[in-house]
């Protein structure tokens, strides 16, 4: 079994090859093709340990445990660490063991990026907005760097020094005196935090903005006003139907009647996304999905064989 650290994890997990890999996952999941459980979770008093097994053909067969926990010395932060499996889909065979945290990391900011990118009023995505200035919020900006360079940046967060840290991965991305100025400046947000209670308000918004949120594994990102008003999208139908923490917070007692679109609907044609209607608020609500791991942890797996990396253990 070839094992990989965190630093090549991080090295094999190219931004253009997840971006692909995790679009075919999001069109398996919404054609039903995936076998992907609901994610369970053992609670404990700091947190939670989920499991994530997956399926998805043309990309194989892994599982993830994370856990996730606040941070005792920072309030309102927290933790994503863990360890992703991939497994031979014939033979069973563990064919790879991965770091979960920074795999979570950039699959997470990749499957924001494919909803903004499919849902955006704006080809280009326009005027960017990045909430949070945390392990997350790093990997998104990170990954806008990588693969949008000359995109309008803006970073808003609680602490302006991390912020401005942040920022720096980024390059020309500036700093928000809040967050409310950076949200109302902009076509797309990334809402990327530990939030317990929204840190999204929906007079904020203007006509035609986006929203990709990936947070409030505690709580809801979003006020109960953006959820209303917008056209919802998800990766899995389980992100309305499932209570936390498999379904989204912000998901949870939706209006009879009320529709949660699938974002690879979108990607294949099924769905129209937003319509043509520019003004419309649309919003993406990432939960995270085992598939999602699967896509990554493929990537980083077919990578580091081509170039001869990690260590092989007989496990």
């Amino acid at each position: 079994m070839l094992v990989l650290d965190r630093r090549l994890t991080a090295a094999a997990l190219r931004p253009g090859a997840v971006l692909d890999a995790v679009g075919r996952a999001l069109v398996a999941v919404a054609r039903g093709e995936a076998s992907v459980p609901p994610r369970i979770a053992a609670l404990t008093p700091a947190g939670l340990l989920g499991a994530m097994p997956g399926y998805v053909p043309g990309l194989g067969l892994a599982a993830k445990l994370v856990t996730v926990t606040a941070d005792p010395r920072h309030p309102g932060r927290g933790f994503h660490r863990g360890l992703v499996a991939l497994f031979d889909e014939a033979d069973g065979r563990a064919l790879a063991l991965v770091d979960g945290e920074s795999l979570t990391e950039v699959r997470t900011a990749a499957v924001a990026t494919t909803g903004a990118l499919a849902l955006a009023a704006r080809p280009g995505l326009g005027r960017v907005a990045v909430v949070g200035t945390g392990a997350q919020a790093r990997a998104q900006l990170a990954l806008l760097a990588a693969l949008r360079p000359g995109a309008e940046v803006t970073v808003a967060g609680r602490d302006l020094p991390r912020a401005r840290s942040a920022a720096a991965l980024c390059p020309g991305a500036r700093v928000a005196a809040g967050i409310e100025d950076a949200v109302r400046a902009a076509d797309v947000v990334f809402c990327c935090t530990g939030a317990t209670a929204p840190v999204i308000r929906r007079e904020w918004l203007a006509p035609g903005t986006h929203v990709s949120s990936v947070g409030g594994s505690q709580g809801p990102e979003l006020d109960a006003g953006t959820v209303r008003d917008a056209i919802l999208f998800a990766e899995w139908t389980g992100a309305a139907g499932a209570p936390p923490p498999a379904g989204a917070h912000e998901l949870q007692d939706l209006a009879p009647g009320r529709q949660v679109t699938l974002l690879g609907s979108v990607l294949d044609g099924t769905r129209p996304g937003r319509g043509g209607d520019t003004e419309a608020v649309t919003v993406f609500k990432s939960t995270g999905h085992a598939a999602l791991d699967v896509a990554a942890v493929r990537v980083a797996y077919d990578v580091a064989v081509e170039q001869g990396w990690g260590v092989r253990v007989d496990l």
